[in-house]
C-alpha cells in the first residue's frame, strides 16, 4: 500500500519522546513506512515499557528537552526534514505533585524545541502533540472545537494550553515566513488507550497492574467521561497532518484535533464494564480517598479533520478495547510483544474502510 503517499520514505524524521507509550508506536509505524527515524527522549520512566519491549535500532538519544544547549546541538546534527514533538510530562496527578516540572517541561521545554528549530533552515514541518485538555473544561455536553478558548485548572492541562500559545506565537512570529518556509502544526487527541501503557495513574494501565497483582483496581471518577480512542488512530492523524505540511500545504498548519466519534465518548465505568467482557477476571471498586480536582466532561469535535483531511477513525471503542485486551493478555501470559501484528491489522482495516492515508 502506498501509505501517506509514500512521503516519510528516507526522509530524516525526529520525534522527541520516543520512549514513550505514543512515541514508541510512532517510531515503530515511521520506520514501517521508510523513514531514517532519531530520538531525542529521557529514558523510559516505567519497567516493563513499550520502547525496551519493541528494541528498535535507530538514533537513539537520551537528553532533556530542557537543557537547551543540548537539544539545539542534536537538532543541528540530526538534520530532520519533520519532526514530531510528543516529548512532555503527560499525567494530570503527577502535574499536582510536582507542579514546577510540568510547566517547565510542557512549556519552556517546547519553546527550547522551537528554536532549535528556527536555526535549521532546511527544516520542512513540525508536529507539535499538545492535548485535548488544552481547553478550558466548561463540562459542555459537545465537543470542543480548535477555536474554543484554551485553559486548564489543573497544571497539566494549562501547561498544554499554554504550549499551544507558544506553537502560534512561533508560527506567526518566526515561522512560514519566505526566510524561513518551515510550517508548523499542532494535535490534540482523545484519551488514548492500547497495548504497551504502564504508565502511572491512568485507567487501563492501573488495571492491567491490578490484576496482575491479583487485587481489584481502586477507581475515583466512575462517571468521568472521556473520548477514548487507539493510539493508532492518534498517530494516523498525526502523520496525515505531517504529510500535509511536508508537502508544502500552508493551510494545514494549524491546530487539529483528533477524537473518536461522538458514541466513543464514554464513562470510566462503561470502559471497565467492556474491558470486563473481554477478559472476565478484571475487577474494581470505588476508593473513598480524597482525589485532586479533574474534569468531569470531556469531548472532542473533529469535524475539522474529518472534513478537511480526510481523516477518520477505523477502530470503534469495542475494537479498541478487544485489541488493548489482546496485546496485554500475550504479553501478561507469554511474554510475547503483538505490537507490529495489530500495526498492521490497523493499516489493513483503514485500508478496507477506504480511508484517504491508506490508498492503495
Amino acid at each position: 500500500m502506498n501509505l501517506f503517499s509514500d512521503i516519510y520514505r528516507s526522509k530524516r524524521v525526529l520525534v522527541t519522546g520516543h520512549t514513550g507509550f505514543k512515541g514508541s508506536w510512532l517510531v515503530l509505524w515511521l520506520q514501517k513506512l521508510g523513514a531514517e527515524v532519531s530520538g531525542i527522549a529521557l529514558p523510559p520512566e516505567t519497567q516493563p515499557n513499550h520502547w525496551t519491549m519493541l528494541n528498535l535500532a535507530i538514533d537513539d538519544r537520551r537528553i532533556d528537552i530542557r537543557e537547551t544547549e543540548h537539544l539545539q546541538l542534536a537538532i543541528q546534527e540530526i538534520q530532520p526534514d519533520i519532526v514530531f514533538h510528543l516529548a512532555a510530562q503527560p499525567l494530570v496527578r503527577r502535574s499536582y505533585h510536582n507542579p514546577l516540572e510540568t510547566w517547565t517541561t510542557n512549556v519552556i521545554g517546547t519553546a527550547n524545541l522551537f528554536e532549535a528549530c528556527r536555526q535549521q533552515h532546511n527544516l520542512k514541518a513540525i508536529v507539535a502533540i499538545t492535548s485535548d485538555k488544552c481547553y478550558e473544561n466548561q463540562e459542555w455536553p459537545w465537543g470542543y472545537r480548535e477555536n474554543d478558548r484554551l485553559g486548564g485548572h489543573d497544571p497539566y492541562s494549562a501547561s498544554k494550553a499554554a504550549a499551544e500559545l507558544v506553537a502560534a506565537s512561533y508560527r506567526s512570529a518566526f515561522f512560514n515566513k519566505a526566510s524561513l518556509p518551515l510550517l508548523l502544526a499542532t494535535a490534540r487527541a482523545g484519551n488514548v488507550i492500547g497495548g504497551g501503557d504502564w504508565a502511572e495513574d491512568r485507567l487501563i494501565p492501573d488495571l492491567i497492574r491490578a490484576h496482575d497483582q491479583l487485587h481489584p483496581l481502586e477507581i475515583r471518577s466512575p462517571l468521568a467521561s472521556r473520548p477514548w480512542q487507539h493510539v493508532l488512530e492518534s498517530l494516523s492523524g498525526y502523520l496525515l497532518l505531517g504529510q500535509k505540511l511536508l508537502q508544502g500545504d500552508k493551510a494545514f498548519a494549524a491546530a487539529w484535533n483528533f477524537g473518536p466519534g461522538a458514541e466513543d465518548n464514554r464513562t470510566v465505568v462503561d470502559i471497565l464494564e467492556k474491558m470486563r467482557q473481554h477478559w472476565p477476571s478484571l475487577n474494581w471498586h470505588l476508593t473513598s480517598a480524597p482525589q485532586p480536582q479533574e474534569s468531569t466532561r470531556l469531548h472532542l469535535d473533529s469535524t475539522k479533520a474529518r472534513s478537511l483531511l480526510g481523516w477518520h477513525p477505523v477502530w470503534n471503542l469495542d475494537t479498541t478495547l478487544a485489541k488493548t485486551s489482546d496485546w496485554y493478555r500475550a504479553w501478561l501470559e507469554s511474554k510475547e510483544v503483538i505490537s507490529c501484528e495489530q500495526l498492521e491489522a490497523y493499516i489493513t482495516d483503514a485500508s478496507r474502510v477506504g480511508n484517504v492515508w491508506a490508498a492503495q
